[in-house]
């Protein structure tokens, strides 16, 4: 399993950057439910921050309980953290890359402190004067991304386990919205439901 580390972060901070904010999201994509971005600001003065997050990956090379047992340490270490999300009718409306910047967008206004550079994973931020890097698969190399990815997913699934209290027929708490056979199953026995995305092919494709 490959191990993110700070190496871009500490080249950043050498260079006078001190407030470094590694971004990623989750739920891109799902069939159901909003995709959710996360900011997160690494301390630069940290002597053991690797020993700190140690255990720290792209959230989908972990578990649903090493996630949760990673947030408070990430959380807990980070000099800031930020969330922000766009709703499936958004997504609807403006196509998943556009809604997938709304969210980093909002994340990073979410931020106690202001970002001075930004890590993001495959995603560049338009219409941003803060200096940025897109990083194909980011969330495998640079750690401040990889806790970002943790607290976006974390989030994300607790969102869609609440969802699943509104509309228990389509399996959400298990799944997360994503287009596993189940899924499909509920959709071919019930139909969409308002948290589903219609722009996207299996919706779409039942011309709802």
């Amino acid at each position: 399993m490959q191990r993110p580390d700070l190496s871009l972060e500490q080249e950043l901070w050498a260079s006078g950057y001190r407030r470094v904010a590694g971004l990623d999201e989750a739920g891109r994509g799902a069939w159901a439910g909003p995709v959710v971005a996360a900011a997160v600001v690494l301390p630069p003065d940290c002597a053991d921050l690797d020993r700190r997050l140690d255990g720290v990956r792209d959230s989908k090379q972990l578990t649903a309980r090493q996630r949760g047992a990673l947030l408070p340490k990430v959380l807990g270490t980070a000099l800031a953290a930020g969330l922000g999300l766009a709703p499936s009718g958004f997504i609807d409306r403006y196509g998943i890359v556009p809604a997938t910047r709304l969210a980093m967008h909002m994340a990073l206004r979410n931020l106690a402190l202001p970002a001075e550079y930004l890590l993001i994973d495959a995603v560049h931020l338009q219409q941003m004067d803060v200096p940025q890097r897109a990083l194909f698969h980011g969330d495998a190399l640079v750690l401040s991304i990889a806790a970002a990815s943790i607290v976006a997913k974390v989030f994300r699934d607790h969102l869609m386990i609440d969802l699943d209290r509104y509309y228990p027929m389509y399996g959400f708490a298990s799944h997360k919205g994503y287009g596993v056979p189940a899924h499909r199953a509920a959709l071919a026995n019930w139909g969409p439901c308002p948290a589903h995305r219609m722009s996207f092919a299996p919706l779409r494709a039942r011309g709802s």
